[in-house]
């Protein structure tokens, strides 16, 4: 780590190169400054048919055409390799539900590392449907639930694993739209929490503004 100041003298940064961190240090560094994050409470089955659920804040929407999602997988402390993952690459295919604040505490029920063949939404009391496409179910109450297929899995070469993900098909809480037609959405009915910094901090979508995107060549304030 180095510590030196901005070019206007105004502020100090620490500079860090995560190439020379401990892997702990770094995954701390990295979990607390890119905030917040959005969780992929992740949804699968295992070779058996039995189901399984986590969350992962190592997730974001990546592509639109197609439409692709990415969920980071790190090791797995107590075991050879995170359920979820090995699920995904057994049965191929997954559901991602956005967590509302009225289920944050069922989400963490689900984060327990609960031996091998739990089923984590019965653990959490979690009432499932059906889903259209692929033979997961998804979370009932969750407002958005995104049916996957893997499209890929990256090894970069760490000791990380990543999925994309192709999504298939799309729920969505019609009460969440404020013109279903067109297909605005009111983030206020969603009520989603992201994942914040530590072991346990979380943080809500609720305080939200918005700035006019600007067209070139740009106009000057006035």
């Amino acid at each position: 780590m180095a510590v030196g100041t901005d070019k206007a003298g105004q502020d100090t940064f620490a500079h860090f190169d995560p190439a020379a961190m401990r892997k702990a240090d770094s995954y701390k560094l990295l979990a607390s400054v890119i905030l917040p994050r959005p969780i992929a409470w992740v949804v699968s089955r295992d070779a058996a048919g039995g189901v399984n659920a986590a969350p992962f804040s190592f997730f974001n929407i990546l592509s639109a055409d197609p439409p692709l999602v990415a969920i980071g997988f790190s090791p797995a402390p107590d075991r050879e390799g995170k359920d979820t993952l090995a699920n995904i690459r057994e049965r191929r295919e997954f559901v991602v539900n956005l967590v509302p604040e009225d289920l944050a505490e069922a989400m963490n029920v689900t984060a327990t590392n609960a031996p091998r063949g739990v089923d984590e939404t019965r653990l959490a009391g979690l009432e499932l449907e059906k889903c259209e496409v692929v033979d997961v179910p998804r979370i009932a109450r969750s407002p958005v639930a995104l049916e996957c297929k893997l499209f890929e899995v990256i090894e970069p070469g760490g000791s990380s694993t990543i999925v994309l993900g192709k999504i298939v098909q799309v729920h969505v809480r019609t009460s969440a739209f404020s013109n279903l037609e067109r297909l605005h959405i009111d983030p206020a009915q969603l009520r989603l929490i992201g994942r914040m910094h530590g072991a346990g901090g979380y943080c809500t979508t609720r305080d939200t503004f918005t700035i006019d995107r600007l067209s070139w060549p740009l106009e000057k304030k006035s």
